[in-house]
């Protein structure tokens, strides 16, 4: 993915400083200078801009809990300034950054500082590959070499030349950061599925309810009840929950393999936890077969079905326990190892 090119504008330059990475601070960095530039700022504080890098990277960190790799303190940085600033997982990105800037906790201050130490400075080096970093914050106020901003203790400055373009390209240039933040992070985390949209909080989760009413409550009508694998207590067609046995916040999808009824107050209190294989695989199978089994029987062309076919290409003799779990102990092994915690 290119950047829009300008024939007024160093724009090579630009897209030079994504041209080696090691750590993900300059995908953050740029994003944040971005949204500032979109809200009308074009002096912007640095802290608001270091504030605005952890609320781009928090729910990435703190509910997907995708590794970031061992040179890179944004995971930890997110991580500790939750705790410290007592600030829930779920929080608006808009909240976050304005909790941080207002923010005059002294660890919160050192920990969003660090990143003045390299990052405003390092990130205009292709403009001046050969200074340091007293020389390039000198030649940046200046605007040499037609560089992106101006560098000062406390702000930037956008260079005029420059702002139309951000503006006018907004959207793609922020398409360019998350693109190449995914393939970063896919490096990082190969066997994490769908890193892409583990970037960005969604919106609004998708509704469980064709699942429950297209295949589940099918099953259930047909049992008259079924047992909750996990408690041991029976549900009915009026009452259960539709729950993610690998929680959705690693997964990020809603296929019906990974989705099984349970007690509405137990899917409450798993959260994102993740099941014991040794404890509960043997049933969460067991209800598995049956379902499609029932599924098959009562309606062939239930479009559910076709979410099993990348576990089991024939449903009609392919159902087996073993490529199961060849399916489900990779991801739970794989999350866990992510920081993700077993139930108790």
């Amino acid at each position: 993915m290119n950047l829009p090119k300008e024939d007024k504008l160093p724009v090579n330059l630009l897209s030079a400083c994504f041209a080696s990475t090691s750590a993900t601070y300059k995908y953050y960095w740029f994003l944040s200078i971005l949204q500032a530039v979109e809200d009308g700022n074009y002096k912007i504080q640095k802290k608001e801009l270091f504030a605005r890098m952890i609320s781009n990277a928090w729910y990435t960190v703190n509910y997907f809990k995708v590794s970031y790799g061992k040179q890179d303190v944004i995971q930890e940085t997110v991580s500790a300034i939750k705790d410290i600033e007592n600030i829930d997982i779920d929080e608006k990105s808009k909240v976050i950054c304005e909790k941080l800037v207002g923010s005059n906790k002294k660890e919160t201050l050192k920990l969003l500082w660090h990143f003045d130490k390299n990052v405003p400075h390092w990130f205009q080096s292709s403009w001046f590959p050969k200074m340091d970093k007293v020389d390039i914050y000198k030649a940046s106020t200046a605007f040499e070499e037609k560089c992106l901003y101006g560098l000062y203790r406390d702000e930037i400055v956008i260079n005029p030349i420059w702002v139309n373009y951000l503006v006018e390209n907004s959207k793609i240039l922020k398409d360019f950061c998350y693109w190449n933040l995914a393939l970063f992070l896919q490096n990082k985390n190969p066997n994490v599925p769908d890193i892409p949209n583990k970037l960005i909080k969604p919106a609004i989760r998708n509704s469980l309810t064709k699942q429950r009413t297209g295949f589940w409550d099918i099953v259930i009508k047909e049992l008259g009840t079924v047992d909750c694998i996990y408690t041991g207590s029976e549900l009915t067609i009026a009452n259960y929950a539709v729950e993610h046995f690998v929680p959705y916040s690693f997964v990020s999808h809603d296929l019906i393999w990974n989705l099984i009824p349970a007690n509405k107050s137990f899917n409450s209190a798993k959260s994102d936890k993740l099941p014991p294989l040794e404890k509960y695989f043997d049933s969460f199978f067991s209800l598995q077969h049956t379902a499609i089994e029932i599924v098959r029987r009562k309606n062939p062309n239930n479009k559910f079905l076709e979410d099993y076919l990348t576990i089991f290409p024939d449903l009609q003799s392919d159902i087996s326990k073993e490529k199961f779990r060849d399916t489900i102990q990779p991801l739970i092994t794989i999350a866990s190892k992510n920081g993700f915690l077993f139930m108790q």
